[in-house]
């Protein structure tokens, strides 16, 4: 099911936000940002997680743990669209006073769960989360995104053999799989990785969606497998999604665009030059 036209604007007004806030700050993940973006959306936007928005640390609250942690400026920018955080923190990103930076920290604010950014450990975090909340008899949901490329650490194996024997059918993992890691393709480092084989063979009840349509991603993620058993959801993305000389392309996990490129991002993402100066 395609995504509504109001989607698809506020979808790109956050692609601009994140453009517009790595360009001024120096440096960003553009790439990894913009494979999440539409999950992120979903999450905070269309309803999924479970919070108070006057009260970020209610004890029923889903949590959500952003594993990847670079692509942490897209999870800032939903936030501020979200309304729990302000403009002015996003606007900070890397300046001299910077509020954030370009992982999730959780000092920079009550609504990021888990610091992040050294990959493998958003798993096993929120395993213990989940077990927690387990044992307080809980309804809450753990909810934690992962990358391709993150699941070579050993850590995020540990938590994925570990976890059904717990039971945490609470805890919900999301693989962004747009198939690139830092430097190439996933097949082109560890061959045809056969995610759904390796997590239902470890006793993980397995969900495939597409992560860029909002409707399809938000069915998946709501879905009850009454199995008891924690599950993982494979989603297919696009690196890049949104701009047509960074999607599905190594190159960019971790740079900023040049004259001749920038020009392709402005016309793509409907910015004016002077939005790119303006302090």
């Amino acid at each position: 099911m395609a995504n509504t036209k109001t989607e698809e604007q506020e979808l790109l007004a956050l692609r601009r936000r994140i453009f517009i806030t790595g360009y001024k700050g120096g440096m960003a993940h553009l790439a990894s940002c913009y494979s999440c973006l539409e999950m992120l959306y979903a999450l905070y936007i269309k309803g999924i997680l479970r919070y108070d928005p006057g009260n970020p640390k209610w004890a029923d609250r889903d949590r959500f743990i952003l594993s990847k942690g670079h692509a942490g400026l897209a999870l800032y920018s939903v936030l501020e669209k979200a309304g729990l955080i302000p403009g002015s923190m996003v606007d900070s990103y890397l300046t001299v006073h910077s509020r954030i930076g370009g992982e999730p920290c959780m000092r920079d604010s009550d609504w990021i769960e888990a610091t992040t950014g050294s990959l493998g450990h958003g798993l096993s975090t929120g395993l213990g989360m989940a077990m927690a909340l387990k044992l307080n008899k809980s309804l809450a949901r753990v909810y934690v995104m992962l990358g391709d490329g993150e699941l070579q650490e050993g850590t995020v194996w540990e938590a994925v053999q570990s976890a059904p024997f717990f039971g945490v059918d609470n805890l919900i993992a999301i693989l962004d799989n747009n198939r690139i890691q830092k430097m190439d393709f996933i097949e082109n480092t560890i061959g045809e990785p056969a995610w759904e084989d390796k997590f239902r063979s470890f006793g993980w009840d397995v969900q495939k969606t597409d992560g860029h349509d909002l409707e399809a991603f938000t069915q998946t993620v709501l879905s009850e497998n009454g199995t008891g058993k924690p599950r993982i959801i494979l989603a297919d993305t696009v690196k890049g999604k949104g701009v047509s000389v960074m999607e599905n392309n190594p190159n960019w996990h971790f740079k900023l665009p040049g004259r001749k490129e920038r020009k392709v991002f402005m016309q793509e993402l409907g910015i004016e030059q002077e939005e790119l100066e303006k302090k």
